[in-house]
């Protein structure tokens, strides 16, 4: 399984900010935003990984990430000249999901909680897995609508009539005939390749799964001042109060054995002094008593 990471976009909604960098950039609490959904692939034991953004932002993205080997990752880049849409995600990627399954994740989204759900969908080899997340404003979101039994039967993007409260959230794994289905989509008027027409043909080849997220899981969509304020609190108290680290990428390589104690010490002293690496410290420190 490959996992891309789309962190590009105009990011209008978060201008003048957005006129200096990339609103994946901004800081979430005490770290980038874009190491939130990078923690999802990780944890689901994702290793190689595809970052997609803009011309200016990617040389950002690589001096934090670099190749992604001090973390036991494979990361890679590719640029999207202009935002022509979510499913040119997998154009984009071709080669570089070469015959493997794929998950993309928006680098705005963020989910906070046990994965379960995640890891069942990527435990499946065949057809395309989307989630659904209750909501109380469905009406901002792409939409699933369920049969009596529990069936997705359709999916309407941003309804003034919504069928149902459960939203799809950007996270969606899919086995490989994403790529073959992405070029053959025709823009929507918007001009856009949507992941929605993606996941609709999936759903009239009766392919589509939709895994319901429980209600102790906690999805994040960063995409206005407001909720970006909303997320730093959130994870300042929960930090604050537990003393854990959450989207730690480096203890989370430790943690899925991606790297040993040795490469984990390693990366702790090319660090500089401050919190993040009195963190790993102990970690390190827990690890070897």
């Amino acid at each position: 399984m490959k996992g891309i990471i789309l962190a590009g976009g105009a990011g209008s909604r978060m201008y003048p900010i957005s006129q200096l960098y990339s609103k994946q950039l901004t800081l979430i609490y005490d770290k980038p935003l874009i190491y939130y959904p990078l923690s999802v692939l990780m944890l689901g034991g994702i290793k190689d990984i595809l970052i997609i953004s803009n011309e200016e932002t990617i040389p950002f993205y690589k001096k934090l990430f670099l190749d992604g080997t001090h973390l036991g990752l494979n990361i890679e880049y590719a640029l999207q000249s202009a935002p022509n849409g979510i499913a040119e995600s997998f154009i984009i990627g071709d080669k570089f999901i070469g015959s493997d399954g794929v998950t993309l994740i928006l680098g705005d989204n963020i989910f906070y909680g046990s994965l379960d759900f995640f890891q069942r969908a990527l435990n499946r080899t065949h057809g395309a897995t989307v989630f659904g997340y209750r909501v109380t404003d469905p009406e901002r979101y792409g939409i699933v609508e369920f049969d009596h039994n529990g069936k997705a039967i359709s999916i309407e993007e941003k309804p003034k009539v919504p069928k149902s409260d459960f939203a799809v959230p950007g996270l969606y794994v899919y086995d490989n005939k994403v790529v073959d289905i992405s070029k053959n989509l025709e823009p929507s008027p918007r001009g856009e390749l949507e992941i929605t027409d993606v996941n609709m043909v999936y759903l009239k080849q009766g392919d589509l799964n939709v895994e319901k997220i429980s209600r102790g899981v906690a999805w994040l969509d960063t995409g206005t001042p407001e909720s970006l304020l909303q997320a730093s609190n959130f994870f300042g108290a929960i930090e604050d109060r537990q003393g854990l680290k959450v989207a730690c990428l480096e203890e989370i390589s430790l943690h899925m054995d991606f790297i040993d104690l040795d490469k984990f010490e390693t990366v702790i002293n090319n660090m500089p002094k401050c919190a993040y690496k009195e963190y790993l410290v102990k970690i390190h420190s827990d690890r070897t008593k």
